[in-house]
């Protein structure tokens, strides 16, 4: 099982809408490389979910639900169908994660225009860990 992170505007649809729909298309990902990281998804990856904007904060745990699929007319880009699982216990923000040395290689942090992006095992572990875990 393979994580990553997702970026989200909570004005257009964040958290609180992937909660209350309970599973979504992650779709409209008009980067190369974030659609690069879209395609390498499979069912059962975990996914954070932050919300950039003005509250920059991982605030769930998501989950992936079906292989990506084609994402309009062209065939080259791709959107997956993700549903939440958890909230964290409390907000991790950017600025704790730029503290945390456990996190200095995650991609978010080198690539911060990057909407889709990976997460190793320990970058995961760390960010729970910040959170105070989550819900469930």
């Amino acid at each position: 099982m393979a994580g990553w992170l997702m970026k989200t505007e909570p004005g257009s649809y964040g958290w609180a809408d992937l909660v209350r729909d309970g599973h979504t298309a992650w779709d409209g990902v008009r980067n190369h490389a974030a659609a690069a990281h879209l395609r390498a998804m499979v069912p059962g990856d975990r996914i954070l979910i932050y919300h950039s904007g003005a509250e920059k904060a991982v605030v769930g745990i998501a989950e992936v639900t079906e292989y990506p699929r084609p994402d309009g007319d062209d065939g080259g880009w791709v959107a997956v169908t993700i549903r939440a699982i958890d909230a964290l216990a409390r907000p991790v923000t950017l600025a704790a994660m730029k503290a945390t040395p456990a996190l200095s290689t995650l991609p978010m942090l080198r690539q911060s225009r990057l909407s889709v992006s990976p997460v190793d095992t320990d970058q995961w572990d760390a960010i729970i860990a910040l959170s105070g875990g989550h819900n469930s």
